[in-house]
């Protein structure tokens, strides 16, 4: 990947075996792990403060679930939710990303002062790749198939690894014809988004092959469900333990970012490993 991640005002740089942390904050009622919790403007702040204090390198905050079955928002809706949060954070000293796949709330983020558009829809609704191509915010290219009510029923591929590579390839390109520098873009395989176990662990497998795209890797697999699959756990808030198993396994891949709910956990044992690594 670039060695240094351009996003918004911005310079990033993982660091061998070690990636980025980007902690969670959902300011939404109904996400898969932590649905409610940090729903109000205060709750969420809080606990963007929190991961904070506990090591997170970029705040990613979303105003509507994207978990399997879920129902859309409106515009206005999802922008209710996000906008005291954001303009709360955004004078702090930190990277701050929206997790979003309607240009209008990308739109909104940029003006408001956000770093990075993370777009579980790979910048593919209409205004998208003008959006990101307009600002200097980085982007989160991810991989989805179908879309979120119905992409995990029964998803299929000849060959995951080389069609979600094609994918993300495709999406880089038509990025970087609009004008977006290589060096804004990281790339996500969409672990959860239209998979089953089988496919998410292929795909984590080939972490390092993804790098090959020349964006670097983020990996989102915190608490999810093929952690669960895997543990046995139901859950997701007691899938810790997976999930950072995950993390170190991506960090030894190469990913340039891991994106998590722990965030002190995570940095303790990428701290552990890299030192241990360490040549």
């Amino acid at each position: 990947m670039p060695k240094t991640w351009s996003a918004g005002r911005f310079k990033l740089t993982p660091s061998p075996h070690s990636p980025l942390i980007m902690g969670i904050v959902n300011v939404t009622p109904d996400s898969f792990s932590d649905g409610g919790q940090h729903h109000t403007a205060n709750a969420a702040m809080a606990h963007a403060e929190r991961l904070l204090e506990e090591g997170a390198d970029i705040l990613d905050l979303g105003g509507e679930s994207t978990r399997p079955g879920s129902q859309g928002v409106s515009v206005e809706e999802e922008w209710a939710r996000l906008a005291p949060v954001l303009q709360a954070l955004v004078g702090l000293n930190v990277p701050l990303s929206v997790d979003t796949l309607k240009p209008e709330i990308m739109r909104r983020a940029v003006d408001l002062g956000v770093d990075i558009l993370n777009d579980v829809n790979g910048f593919r609704a209409p205004g998208a790749e003008q959006t990101l191509a307009a600002s200097n915010a980085g982007g989160v290219v991810m991989h989805m198939l179908g879309e979120p009510r119905t992409m995990q029923v029964a998803p299929q591929y000849t060959d995951v690894v080389s069609e979600v590579t094609a994918f993300l390839q495709d999406r880089l390109s038509a990025l970087q014809q609009q004008g977006v520098d290589p060096h804004r873009l990281l790339v996500d395989p969409g672990f959860g988004f239209g998979k089953t176990l089988a496919h998410n662990v292929s795909l984590m497998q080939a972490t390092a092959a993804l790098s090959a795209l020349g964006a670097g890797v983020l990996i989102g697999v915190s608490r999810k469900r093929m952690i669960g699959e895997i543990t046995g756990v139901d859950r997701p808030q007691d899938r810790i333990h997976g999930s950072i198993a995950a993390a170190l396994f991506a960090a030894r891949e190469g990913a340039a970012v891991v994106r998590v709910h722990d965030v002190k956990a995570t940095r303790d044992a990428l701290l552990v490993q890299a030192a241990l690594l360490a040549s």
